[in-house]
């Protein structure tokens, strides 16, 4: 029978053992890890623009319509540009930007890094931003393109940690997102008033179609959300918006 001893030695090694193979595994799937993640946030600006794509192609198609990463402060001043693996303006690109992190700084009223993504599609200029936000069980976020009117939208791409399937994960679906397509941000007076996601469906709303689209049947907390979310991160882009829409 073995002693104590060797029980705790034994146990001792094995954990290191176990831990050193955890560690080692990390850091060799860490690059892979990495690739995928910068991938899926190619798709998903991609997608935003209705470019289709998958994870073969994502980078060749980015690299291709993707033609200006921009980043802007709080005022709307363009303060950072990159295009075709060099800068045009500054030293930081928008693609790196974690905006989570820069939309923490703004509630604390610290200088923050806005990131955009101006696309080519066709005979199209499209401009891409960035949504986070939060769910029922958890973090939502997506992506919005505008038309070169600034107001536009020209489309869009949510996705979820973990909202229920059938419910609130139905953001993610291809049908839900494309309700926003043609939808505008800005009334006829130039007064943001955001898109609204309406509970019973927004032609039984004394909103405006136009900016307005059916919420999700039993998804009312992720319904909200959403509607926070886009709400909420266009708004900070409103002063680069009015820099720019009436040129």
């Amino acid at each position: 029978m073995f002693s104590n001893r060797y029980i705790f030695i034994y146990s001792a090694v094995l954990v290191v053992v176990v831990a050193v193979i955890l560690a080692l595994a990390a850091t060799l799937l860490k690059p892979f890890q990495d690739k995928n993640i910068r991938i899926e946030k190619m798709q998903y600006i991609l997608t935003s623009a209705n470019i289709e794509n998958n994870t073969e192609n994502a980078e060749d198609l980015y690299e291709k319509h993707v033609v200006e990463e921009i980043i802007i402060n709080k005022e709307g001043e363009i303060t950072h540009v990159y295009s075709k693996g060099e800068f045009l303006q500054g030293d930081k690109r928008a693609f790196d930007i974690d905006f989570k992190a820069e939309l923490k700084k703004l509630k604390k009223g610290e200088k923050a890094d806005l990131p955009c993504f101006k696309i080519v599609k066709n005979t199209d200029t499209l401009m891409s931003f960035p949504m986070q936000g939060i769910g029922l069980w958890g973090a939502i976020w997506g992506y919005i393109s505008l038309e070169k009117d600034f107001n536009t939208i020209a489309g869009s791409v949510f996705d979820h940690k973990g909202e229920t399937p059938g419910l609130g994960a139905e953001i993610s679906t291809a049908e839900f997102q494309k309700q926003f397509i043609n939808k505008k941000i800005f009334d006829e007076n130039e007064n943001f008033v955001s898109v609204k996601l309406v509970k019973g469906g927004a032609k039984n709303s004394n909103i405006l179609e136009e900016h307005a689209v059916d919420a999700i049947s039993g998804g009312t907390i992720t319904s909200n959300g959403t509607s926070n979310m886009i709400d909420s991160c266009l708004r900070i882009y409103i002063p680069f918006f009015q820099k720019n829409m009436n040129k």
